[in-house]
Order: C-alpha cells, then structure tokens, then sequence
C-alpha cells in the first residue's frame, strides 16, 4: 500500500470525505468542528457554493492560461479587486502558488530593487519551508536543521516584542526591540548593505504574537531614514483573519510590500506580492516567474472570495466572533494557571501553556489538543516547544459554533490538567 513520506506529520488521523462551511466529515459520516481552517486557507469555510460555482464557470471556459503567455480575465478582474483593498500605491502584483514562493519573490524584489543583500527577520519568523525560505524562518530550528548544508546567507535575525516571553511589558519590549535592531545595523548589517525588513504583522507559528503600533513606527522611520524596503508578510494574518483585511492595518504602517497566500482564494493554491510600480519595474527582467502561477480557476476563486468577504460581512463578523473566542479563552485560562497567556487579533487566537516555573509546556498543550479532537473539535499547535495552541476557525463561523468549541476546548482543558 502506497504511503506519505515521512517528512509529513499529521496532525490528525482522520480521513475527509468533505468538507461544508466550519465541519469536515469523515468516512463514518461524523461531523469534526475544524478549527484549523486547513492553517487559515479556507477563509469562506469549506465548499462555500460561491466559491465552488466560481470555480466550477471557470473550469468550463478555461482551467489555465500562463500569465508569462497570455493574460485571462480572472487575473485582470482580481487585480482590480485587490488594489481596492491594498494599502495606497501599492498596485502592480506578481503571483504564485504558496506563501514560501511569495515571500522568495518579494526578497528578490527588494534586493533587486535596492541592489542590497542583507534581509532583517525577527526571532519567531515563519516564511515557509522552502530552503530558500527556510533561511528567513527562525520560529523552529526543525524548520532549518533538516537541511544539509549552510542556508542562502544574508539574513540577520533581530528580537520581536514578546512581552510574556521576555516578561515586560509592551513598551519596555518595544524600546528593547528596537535598541537591538540599531545595534545589528552598527555590528552584523549595514544600513547600506540592507535591502529590507520582512515582518509577520502578527507571527502565526511562532504563537500568535502581535506586533505594535510603536514597533512599526520605529521600522518604518528606519526603513526611510535608510532606504530599506519594509516587507510585511500576511500569509497567515492576511485576508480578513484578525478582523481587518490586512493585520498590518492594526498598526497604522504603510508597507512598501505586501505578501499575501492562504485565505486568498478559500483553498485554491494561489499567492502574491503587491507594490508599488516603480518598485516592482526594479526587477530583473525574467527573475521572476512560475508555471502555474495565476492559475485562472484559483483567480476565480479568489475573485467570489473578495466577495464573499464583503457580502457576508465576514471581517465585522471576525472581529465579534474573534471576541466571543478570545472571551471564551480567557475564561478557560483564568481557571488553570498553567495558560499563562491569552492573546492574537480577531479569529486567530492561541493559548500559550506553561509549567509552573514559567517553562514551556508541550505536553499538557498535546494533551488538550487531543482532548479536544476526541470530542470533535479540531485545533493545532505551534510555537518553537509545541506548547501553544491556536484557532483559526473560518471567517464565516457562528456563534453558535464559537459557543460549541469554547464549550469543548474547556473540558479538553480541565481533562488534560485532570491527569486523562
């Protein structure tokens, strides 16, 4: 019998059959309430029929036409749509298939437009898997060690502003963040040997950490003070996920680049990069590229996403259920001090487990998560130890769902710190 390769760890046992709005089903018939939206790709929840009717019209005139070949109208329509939500200026775009291609491409943009090397990334990073990634990735060394060999060079590694890790608070963690960032910039990178700072607004695999308003206001002075390109990765927090269709927008920042994938087109590969025109026009002609890129079903796809997202109202909708779960979550964690930490942005919330002298706890967390999918509900983990847990239901989820996993995640909890 044919089998997976190793390299890939499931999460689960389970085999789907399908998938409708927030459940998946199994070959028994039972319904698993998914609180992993497949890592925050199916934005519009499983099988939304806009999504699928979209897809399926497209399929009928045209499955794929190569965007280096011809253009089709799937990709000029969504280029619209997307500079209408883009942050200001930033409307010329390149597409490709994965978050990890995406944030390669808009590297090589930055370098290619500054003709710098060097590239900032922050403790806690996830860029991809991708060994070109790999190398800007810092928030597990499984992700980097599985490499034989050194990594591309050029990439400095600064702190992040942690306060529950570091055990300040947010503005102490801010100041210090950034005195180090100074620091590289005089020890490990020159200003003028940087091409740019790539930032997660909110670190997804790191364990749902926020950045700040005071954080990006010291790389953006930074970043113009030294012509750097400040590059802001929304694989994960991106299309509508923390309640606002880009989490930078929390922040008050003007990126000079955007990376965008998962929720982008509700599970259909698709990925991209947006800037500006004068910045993209920098790139080396023919650097950048990709067989599938812009696939025209995936396009259609995102195209009944973008309204789907706005004709559901689902980024209102992730704000309030994002603080229906966050309320649920501290309420849960105020009854086991073992959760030392509650925290994220609309409907990406993790709960950070802890031992008693403040180390991190990954068995209690794996516990819970299997408390959890024993009673249906579906939840991942994350951070460097495994010992977070995080949500990421579908925009579309309910407050009756949100009740049904709050209810489930608590006694997956009280089960876990019961002993089993």
């Amino acid at each position: 019998m044919a089998s997976l390769t190793s390299a890939i760890k499931p999460a689960t046992p389970l085999v789907v059959t399908h998938g409708k709005g927030t459940y998946l089903y199994d070959e028994a018939g039972r319904a698993w309430l998914d609180f992993t939206a497949g890592i925050g790709v199916t934005a519009t929840g499983h099988c939304h029929p806009a999504v699928v009717e979209a897809a399926k019209q497209q399929i009928e005139r045209l499955i794929h036409g190569q965007y280096g070949i011809v253009r089709h109208q799937p990709l000029l329509r969504l280029m619209d749509r997307l500079q209408a939500v883009m942050p200001e200026g930033l409307d010329t775009f390149f597409f490709a298939n994965s978050g990890a291609e995406a944030v390669e491409a808009a590297v090589r943009l930055a370098r290619n437009a500054t003709g710098r090397q060097n590239v900032v990334v922050f403790q806690g990073s996830f860029h991809g898997r991708t060994y070109g990634a790999a190398s800007l990735t810092t928030s597990g060394a499984r992700f980097r060690a599985a490499v034989s060999g050194p990594l591309p060079p050029g990439v400095v590694v600064a702190p992040f502003p942690a306060p529950f890790r570091y055990g300040w608070d947010l503005q102490t963690a801010n100041e210090f963040c950034l005195r180090e960032l100074d620091h590289l910039f005089v020890t490990l990178t020159r200003p003028e040997d940087t091409a740019a700072i790539l930032i997660e607004p909110v670190q997804g695999e790191a364990g749902y950490l926020p950045a700040s308003t005071a954080f990006f206001e010291g790389l953006r002075k930074r970043a113009d003070q030294h012509d750097i390109m400040l590059i802001v990765d929304e694989v994960q927090a991106g299309m509508g996920r923390t309640g606002k269709y880009w989490s930078h927008e929390h922040f008050d920042v003007h990126p000079d680049i955007v990376v965008f994938a998962k929720g982008i087109a509700s599970g259909f590969p698709l990925s991209g990069v947006a800037a500006r025109e004068d910045v993209m026009n920098r790139a080396a002609p023919g650097s950048q590229g990709g067989t599938y890129s812009a696939n025209a079903v995936a396009c259609a796809a995102a195209i009944a996403t973008l309204d789907v997202i706005e004709k559901e109202g689902l980024l209102d909708n992730a704000r309030e259920m994002g603080k229906r779960l966050r309320d649920g979550l501290e309420a849960t964690a105020a009854r086991h001090k073992g959760i030392g930490d509650v925290r994220g942005l609309g409907l990406m919330q993790a709960c950070e487990f802890v031992r008693p002298d403040g180390n991190p706890d990954p068995d209690t967390a794996r516990a819970a998560v299997a408390a959890a999918l024993e009673r249906g509900l579906i939840v991942l983990t994350c951070g460097p130890y495994g010992h977070i847990v995080r949500m990421i239901p579908a925009l579309t989820v309910s407050e009756k769902e949100i009740a049904i996993a709050l209810e489930t995640w608590s006694a997956a909890v009280d089960y876990a710190y019961a002993g089993g």
